[in-house]
């Protein structure tokens, strides 16, 4: 393991002429850093995870005849990354070595509202060299924003955010921000992310539900979302479901989910 530390650091620290003579080198260490390098970087040589063209991955059609890796020592020291996007992905004893051996790292934040994902995007962008496509992104996303965006004399109306888990967002959390966007006003008032209680949903039947991640057919099968109760309770009161691609990481396109919530509200 020593060797491949050893082989990674001359790897990622190669001459000038080296450097000049390949486009960049860029590793995604899970599905969410596939979308950033996707859409910030596609002229270059990349590396995607094994679920970059999952169902709940939203440039899985870009993804489609590019390398796919694990995100392992063994896979870096074999592609020889310049730059190295992640969310969750890779073990600290990876990150470690890649930084050790030269190559950057950038780790996309959980963002609790737009301005984090522009800073998500202005980070990513500014390590692949395309600050360009990072401002063009965050003018996409503003423009999908202001088309969520409900008129000023609006009145903001409840609604409760759902997963087929059964768990469900509050306050500074990246859904809140979306419902909010398009003129929900959230029913949860405690923090982050917390289970729905399937009793307190059938006694309490809120006027609207917000579906999020039902579209993923063999994920939480039998999560308490999809309770026949809770069925029941929903049932004629659901503004939108919104599809696993646009929530599964805190990027611009949770924008386009705002939109569609406007759209079919």
């Amino acid at each position: 393991m020593a060797a491949a530390g050893l082989a990674l650091g001359l790897a990622a620290g190669g001459g000038a002429e080296a450097e000049e003579s390949r486009p960049l080198r860029v590793m995604s260490l899970d599905q969410c850093g596939d979308q950033y390098v996707l859409a910030l970087a596609p002229g270059a040589e990349l590396a995607l995870s094994p679920r970059a063209d999952d169902p709940d991955s939203w440039m899985r059609q870009a993804a489609a005849g590019r390398r796919r890796v694990r995100p392992t020592l063994e896979a870096a020291v074999g592609f020889q990354p310049d730059v190295v996007v992640r969310y969750w992905g890779g073990d600290a004893r990876l990150l470690a070595r890649l930084e050790a051996g030269g190559t950057r790292v950038v780790t996309i934040e959980d963002a609790a509202d737009f301005d984090g994902v522009r800073r998500n995007i202005r980070a990513a962008a500014a390590a692949l060299a395309a600050p360009g496509r990072g401002d063009r992104l965050i003018a996409r996303m503003d423009a999908r924003l202001a088309e969520a965006a409900p008129p000023a004399d609006a009145a903001s109306r409840p609604a409760l955010y759902l997963t087929a888990g059964g768990f469900t967002a509050g306050r500074g959390t990246l859904v809140d921000a979306i419902l909010g966007a398009a003129g929900l006003s959230n029913l949860v008032s405690a923090p982050g992310f917390v289970p729905a209680s399937v009793e307190r949903i059938v006694l309490w039947r809120p006027a609207r539900f917000v579906l999020g991640f039902f579209d993923q057919a063999r994920g939480d099968w039998r999560g308490p979302g999809r309770h026949p109760a809770v069925k029941r309770a929903a049932s004629g009161r659901v503004v939108a479901r919104l599809p696993a691609a646009s929530l599964a990481c805190p990027a611009w396109f949770a924008a386009d989910a705002a939109a569609l919530l406007k759209a079919r509200r």
